[in-house]
């Protein structure tokens, strides 16, 4: 079950365009990073069973903070938002490990979409 989500992106507005997209009936905590680093810091202590990661960030790329997340725990569902689909970053994140990638500005639908099927993972992991 998906309790705890961490946004990590650089961008206020990102963040909170991505909070409000999120679906409030299902009693989500929700906590913010703000670059790569941060959000490697605050995987480790808070430990989100989902992570939306921005690519472009300074301090730490998302790509960098990905992999580093994976090297921690390989289970970790890491949802990638970008505009940058061009199909050499998609590879790239998803050999890292990204669950899946939503393109930015990321629609409601297709982010209650991309947490149903992490809900499904976990739900899998837990029976397993």
């Amino acid at each position: 079950m998906i309790n705890k989500i961490m946004i990590v992106d650089d961008s206020p507005v990102a963040r909170r365009m991505l909070k409000t997209s999120i679906p409030k009936n299902k009693g989500y905590e929700i906590f913010e990073a703000v670059n790569g680093q941060d959000g490697i810091e605050k995987f480790k202590s808070l430990k989100p069973d989902v992570i939306f990661m921005d690519l472009t960030m300074p301090i730490l790329d998302g790509y960098k903070a990905t992999e580093e997340i994976k090297k921690i725990d390989n289970n970790a569902i890491i949802i990638v938002t970008t505009a940058d689909v061009q199909p050499k970053s998609i590879a790239t994140v998803m050999e890292l490990g990204a669950f899946t990638l939503l393109k930015k500005p990321a629609k409601a639908k297709s982010i209650t979409e991309a947490l149903d099927k992490a809900e499904q993972k976990l739900k899998k992991k837990t029976k397993g």
